[in-house]
C-alpha cells in the first residue's frame, strides 16, 4: 500500500509542478515526459532515460558541459515538487507532506551524485569550476527549502500530533528525523536570523570546496623524484615498481617519483635509508595547505570555524561542538572527550614503550642523531622486524587486491547471504573502476558495487564510500548503485597490485560501509543505508575489518601472487604476534586529531578565532595532552578534509574511536560464540544494522545486535593499550 501511495503521490507531483517549471528560466517543455525544446538540451543524458543496467550512469555520455543546465532544471523542478506540497489546500497529512516531501528532488539527487562522484574520483578544471560555482548555488537551494516556512509548519503540525496518525514505527522514526533535521537546519528561526543562516550555509559551502581544491593541488603540486640509486637506496621492489608507475602517470616515463598518497608516502618513509629524503617527504606530507602559497588554507579554516560558531549560536548553542554532538550517541562535547581521553592514556603509555624499542635499534645501528618525527616509521619497521621476523614484502606478495576482494565478497556471502558477480557492462568514469552485481541467495538482483582502488591525478587522497544512488522501496523497489574509492600504487601493466595488511583491512573498512548501503532494506530514502547518527556510521565498516584479521580468512585467501601458496604459518604467526607493534604511534596520532579537532569547534569567542594562528593553536591543544614530539598528528588542519571539507566529521573526527568501542565489542561476540560465522549473530547484525539505516535510534540498533550496551574494554585490549587489569 506504501509503494502505491508513493507511486500516485509522484504522479500528482509532477502534474502539478509541470506549469511552475515551465516558468523558470530553465528551458524545457513538459516536465513530466522530460520533452526538451532545445537540440542542445536534448542531447543532455541528464534530461533521457538511462538504459544501461540498473539505469546506472552513462559516464561515456556525460560531459562537464552537461551539468550546469542538469542542475539547473533540477532545481526548478525541486523547487516546484515543494511548491506542490506547500500549495496543497488539505490538511498535512503524511502522505502528501512527509511522503511527497521524500519523493521530491529525485532528479537533483541523480545529478549531484553523478557530479561529486568524479568532482572527488576523476575531477578536472572544468569540474572544479562547476564545484566552485555550484556549491553555493545548491547550498542556497537547499537552505531555502529547509527555511521554507509553510513547509515546516506542515511537517511540525504533523509532529505534534503524530501520536493521533496511526503511523508504523519507521514512518513515525521517519516524522521525528525530519522534523528534528528541519529544525536543527533553522526552521524555527525568524526573520533576520532566518536570512542570515543561509547566507551562512552558502558562505560555507563556498568554503568547503576552496579547502578540499586547495588540499587536492597542493598536494598533486608536490614529487619527490628519485634521481639517482643513492635516492632509492633501500626501498623494496614493491615500492620502486609503484614510484615508476606513479612517475608514468604524470607523463614522466623513466623515472621514480614518490608522491603524496599514502600509499606512496608511508612506504617510501618505512623502507628509504635516506633520512634528508624522508625529512623532504616528511615536511611536504605535514604541511598540505599549509606553505604560504595560493593553496594555503589557514583563512579558510577561521572563517570556516566562524562562520560555524555564529550558526551555532543562532540555533541556541554554545559552540559548533556542543551543535555537532546533540542528538547523538555521545551527547555532548565533554563525552567525546572523555572517551578520546580514556583511550589516550593507555596509547600514550604504550607508544613510549614503542619509542624505546626504536631507540634501542637505533643505538645497535650506531645512529648519529636524536630521534625525529621523519625516523619514525624507519626504524618502527626495524624494530618490528627484530621483534616478530616479520618480512612486509612477503606479506604484500600473500595479499593481491584480486584475493583481497574475493575475500571481502566471500565474508559478505558467508554472513549476510549475498553473492557478487563482476560485469563488463556498466560504464564507468575511470578505466580503472570495477563493477560488481550484488544478489540475494535466491539469486534476485540487488545492487551494483563499484570498486575504485588504484591513486592517480585528479582524485582526492584517501579511501571512502559513495552512493550513486540509494535503496528505498517508497516509489517502487530502488536498487543502491555504491561506490567505494581507494588510493594505492598502480602496479606496472601485468603486474599484480600488493597491498599490506593495513591496506586490506581498509579495502574490508569501506566494503563495510558499501554493505552498509548496499543491504539496507527501508522504505523511505531518507533513513536508507548510511543515513544514521554520524557516531555510528563507523560501526558497520570497522567491525568488518575484523574478518580480515580472522586466521580462515587468511589462510583461504592470502594466496601468494606467483605460486598460488597460502601464507606458510610462521609467517601468519608473525603477523598476528605484530598485529599491535605500532599500536601506540597509530593511535596516538589519530587521538591527537580528535583532540585538536575538538578544540577548535569547543572554541566560543569569535575574537579568538578571528585572530587565530593555527599551527600555534595546534601547539597548544597537542601540549596540553603531552603529545610526544616524535610523532605527528595523523591530519593537520589545513589538510584535514574530514574536519572542514565538509560537515559529516567535522568536530566529530571522534566518532572513529566511538565506532572502535563499538565494533570491537560487537566482534567480541562472535569470538564469545566460538564462530566467526555464527549463524545467529550474524542475522542480528543484519536486521538491527546493516538493513536496518536509520529506523531506529543507533544505540537501539546496537543493543539489538549485542544484547546489551558496549563496554570500552575489548577495544582497549585488542589494541594494546590496557593500562592495567581491569575491565572498563
Amino acid at each position: 500500500m506504501t509503494t502505491l501511495l508513493g507511486k500516485t503521490m509522484r504522479t500528482q507531483l509532477l502534474s502539478t509542478c509541470a506549469a511552475l517549471v515551465l516558468a523558470s528560466p530553465v528551458a524545457f517543455a513538459q516536465a513530466q515526459t522530460g520533452e526538451v525544446t532545445s537540440p542542445a538540451l536534448a542531447e543532455n543524458p541528464f534530461f533521457q532515460d538511462w538504459t544501461a543496467p540498473y539505469s546506472a550512469p552513462p559516464f561515456e555520455q556525460i560531459e562537464a558541459s552537461h551539468f550546469i543546465p542538469a542542475f539547473e532544471r533540477a532545481m526548478a523542478l525541486h523547487t516546484a515538487e515543494i511548491e506542490a506540497i506547500t500549495d496543497n489546500s488539505e490538511p498535512a497529512s503524511f502522505a502528501n507532506t512527509i511522503v511527497a516531501l521524500e519523493l521530491a528532488g529525485g532528479d537533483l539527487q541523480r545529478i549531484q551524485r553523478t557530479f561529486f562522484t568524479l568532482a572527488s574520483s576523476a575531477t578536472n578544471d572544468d569540474i572544479r569550476a562547476i564545484q566552485s560555482e555550484m556549491s553555493p548555488r545548491l547550498a542556497a537551494h537547499n537552505s531555502a527549502i529547509a527555511l521554507n516556512e509553510a513547509l515546516f509548519a506542515r511537517i511540525d503540525a504533523l509532529y505534534r500530533s503524530s501520536d493521533t496518525l496511526g503511523l508504523n514505527a519507521e514512518q513515525a522514526r521517519v516524522l521525528e528525523r525530519t522534523h528534528t533535521g528541519f529544525v536543527r537546519a533553522g526552521a524555527k528561526l525568524e526573520g533576520a536570523d532566518r536570512a542570515r543562516l543561509a547566507e551562512i550555509t552558502e558562505q560555507l559551502a563556498s568554503r568547503y570546496t576552496a579547502f578540499s581544491q586547495n588540499v587536492q593541488k597542493s598536494a598533486e603540486s608536490y614529487t619527490l623524484v628519485l634521481e639517482s640509486d643513492a635516492d632509492k637506496a633501500g626501498l623494496p621492489e614493491s615500492v620502486l615498481s609503484a614510484a615508476a608507475q606513479a612517475a608514468t602517470d604524470r607523463d614522466m616515463d623513466g623515472q621514480h617519483v614518490i608522491t603524496l598518497a599514502r600509499s606512496s608516502f608511508e612506504p617510501f618513509m618505512t623502507f628509504s635509508t635516506r633520512r634528508d629524503l624522508r625529512e623532504q617527504a616528511f615536511n611536504a606530507w605535514t604541511n598540505r595547505g599549509d606553505n604560504d602559497d595560493d593553496f594555503d588554507n589557514e583563512e579558510n579554516i577561521r572563517q570556516i570555524l566562524l562562520l560555524r560558531l555564529e550558526r551555532a549560536n543562532l540555533l541556541g548553542f554554545e559552540n559548533f561542538a556542543a551543535f555537532r554532538t546533540a542528538n547523538t550517541m555521545a551527547g555532548t562535547p565533554e563525552a567525546a572527550h572523555e572517551l578520546l581521553s580514556e583511550v589516550w592514556e593507555g596509547a600514550r603509555a604504550k607508544a613510549q614503550q614503542e619509542e624505546q624499542e626504536i631507540r634501542d635499534i637505533m643505538a645497535d645501528m650506531d645512529a648519529d642523531h636524536t630521534l625525529a618525527p621523519w625516523d619514525w616509521w624507519y626504524y618502527a619497521e626495524k624494530a618490528r622486524v627484530a621483534n616478530y621476523a616479520l618480512d612486509e614484502d612477503a606479506v604484500k606478495a600473500h595479499l593481491s587486491l584480486d584475493n583481497v576482494l574475493d575475500a571481502q565478497f566471500a565474508v559478505a556471502q558467508r554472513l549476510f547471504g549475498v553473492s557478487f558477480s563482476e560485469r563488463d557492462d556498466v560504464p564507468v568514469y575511470h578505466p580503472d573502476v570495477r563493477v560488481w552485481e550484488m544478489t540475494s541467495a535466491e539469486g534476485e538482483p540487488l545492487g551494483l558495487f563499484y570498486g575504485d582502488y588504484f591513486a592517480r591525478p585528479g582524485k582526492r587522497s584517501g579511501a571512502w564510500m559513495g552512493a550513486l544512488r540509494t535503496q528505498h522501496k517508497l516509489d517502487g523497489s530502488v536498487t543502491p548503485l555504491i561506490t567505494n574509492a581507494c588510493n594505492y600504487n598502480k602496479p606496472a601493466p601485468g603486474e599484480p597490485a600488493l597491498i599490506s595488511l593495513r591496506e586490506a583491512e581498509v579495502v574490508f573498512h569501506e566494503f563495510g560501509h558499501a554493505l552498509h548501503g548496499l543491504l539496507s532494506d527501508v522504505t523511505h530514502p531518507s533513513i536508507s543505508g548510511t543515513s544514521v547518527d554520524f557516531d555510528f556510521v563507523e560501526f558497520p565498516a570497522q567491525i568488518y575489518e575484523h574478518w580480515m584479521r580472522e586466521p580462515a580468512v587468511i589462510e583461504e585467501f592470502a594466496l601468494h601472487y606467483e605460486t598460488g601458496e597460502p601464507m606458510p604459518a610462521d609467517l601468519l604467526y608473525s603477523v598476528r604476534a605484530a598485529r599491535n607493534a605500532k599500536s601506540g604511534f597509530d593511535n596516538v596520532e589519530f587521538i591527537a586529531s580528535g583532540f585538536v579537532d575538538l578544540a577548535f569547534h569547543r572554541l566560543s569567542d569569535p575574537n579568538i578565532i578571528a585572530n587565530l594562528d593555527v599551527n600555534s593553536f595546534e601547539d597548544g591543544v597537542l601540549a596540553q595532552v603531552g603529545m610526544p614530539y616524535e610523532i605527528e598528528m595523523r591530519h593537520r588542519s589545513p589538510h584535514f578534509l574530514h574536519s572542514f571539507a565538509g560537515e559529516l566529521y567535522a568536530g566529530g573526527y571522534y566518532t572513529y574511536m566511538w565506532a572502535g568501542v563499538l565494533d570491537n565489542d560487537g566482534y567480541a561476540a562472535f569470538e564469545e560464540a566460538g564462530d566467526p560465522f555464527d549463524e545467529a549473530l550474524a542475522r542480528k547484525l543484519y536486521e538491527n544494522v546493516f538493513s536496518a539505516g536509520n529506523s531506529r535510534p543507533a544505540m537501539d540498533a546496537y543493543i539489538g545486535f549485542r544484547g546489551r550496551e558496549p563496554s570500552t574494554g575489548p577495544l582497549l585490549r585488542n589494541r594494546g593499550l590496557v593500562v592495567d587489569d581491569k575491565e572498563s
